[in-house]
This record gives structure tokens, sequence and C-alpha cells, in this order.
């Protein structure tokens, strides 16, 4: 039988370049951060340019945490996004009024219930499409480069969920492995170690590729 393949998600992209070395690497999916705090950060206009340049059957992926829906309306007018990614507190009525394809965040810590929250997920097909399990950082919503503990995930969800939260091309193939998730997200695990914070490293993007791949075999 054959093995299932691993999707990957390549989020914080800022730039054009960075988009299509992500794309060349094998990349299923590009993030576009709309939350001003982030250090990924990108305006209406970059993100119209870098989901524009994508070549076909790579989709961009918009993210929010606890905005307005006037944000999103804005953003979703200008830009061709094909999926919406919510990191806050938003609810699911929240959520579907923008009749879009939409997952939703988990961060990990105690009392978090995985399998009620992906009851309530599957209530809101078709639109809604999974749960992203992310670490939990006070203060943070993603890019925190800190994991948690895989084994938190019950094994119902293990095929279905996101996996996210402290990835790297050194773990994540142990991480694939041991979770077995529909698809992965980096973002800070992808970036260079020097100069901005948020900046792209093709060669880190290509061995956190080549590494979901090989777990994949």
């Amino acid at each position: 039988m054959t093995a299932r393949r691993t999707r990957v998600k390549i989020c914080g992209i800022r730039t054009v370049e960075d988009a299509q070395a992500a794309a060349r690497a094998g990349a299923d999916a590009i993030g576009l951060v709309f939350y001003g705090p982030s250090p990924r950060h990108v305006t209406v206009e970059q993100a119209a340019c870098i989901a524009g340049s994508l070549p076909p059957y790579v989709m961009a992926v918009g993210l929010f945490v606890d905005a307005p829906d006037a944000q999103v309306r804005e953003v979703l007018s200008a830009v061709p996004l094909d999926l919406l990614q919510f990191h806050g507190s938003e609810t699911i009525d929240f959520c579907m009024q923008f009749d879009k394809p939409f997952v939703q965040a988990v961060r990990m810590r105690p009392g978090v219930d995985l399998l009620q929250c992906r009851g309530q997920s599957m209530l809101s097909r078709p639109l809604s499409r999974g749960l992203l399990v992310d670490a939990f950082v006070p203060g943070l919503h993603g890019g925190t480069g800190q994991s948690f503990d895989w084994s938190l995930i019950p094994g119902p969800l293990r095929g279905e969920v996101i996996l996210s939260g402290g990835l790297t091309p050194t773990n994540v193939r142990d991480a694939v492995r041991q979770v077995r998730p529909w698809a992965v997200d980096v973002s800070s695990g992808v970036e260079r170690s020097s100069g901005p914070k948020g900046v792209k490293d093709p060669g880190l993007i290509e061995r956190f590729i080549e590494e979901v791949h090989l777990a994949d075999v």
C-alpha cells in the first residue's frame, strides 16, 4: 500500500521570492499573516502580490488573530485567498460568516479537549476543514518556535490534524512518524538565524520538505 503524502504549509511568507522558493521546494500552501504584532505581518498590497505569484495548485492561506470582520472582508476583497486560518478566540459563527473554507488553531494546554474541538468543527462542515494544533505560549499566536507533547493528540485525530509548533528540519521527521498528521505547518523553523526576524531560508525550506517526504516512506 502506498503511504499517504503529508501536506506542507510554509507560513509567515513576506516576499514573492520566498513564496516561489517554497512552491519550487514542493510546498502545498503558503501562509500570509494579517496580524499586526507579528514580525511576519504583511500588508494587503504585499499579500496580493504574493498570492498572485503562486503557481497552480499551491494554496494561499490568510492567518488572522481576533481580527474585526471588516478587516477580514477587506483582505478577501483584494487578496485571492484559498483558505482562512483563525488563531485567536474566534467563534464558529464568526469563522463561517465569510463563506470561505477555514481552519481553526487550537493551542495545546491543560484542559484542552481536542475531541470536543473536533466535534464542534465537524458541525460547521463543509466550510470548516479541520484543526491546526499548535503550542501554547502566553501572549503569542503562532510562530513561537515552541513545541508541545505530541502524545497529547488523541489517536482518533491522528491523520486529521494539521501539526504546528516548534517544527524544524531536525524534528519534523519524528513528528510526522509519531503523529501521522494530515499536514504540517512551519514558520520560524525555516527562518534565517541572523538578520531581521521572519526572513525565510530557502535551504531550510527544502530540507524541511525533504524530511517530511522521508517520513512518509
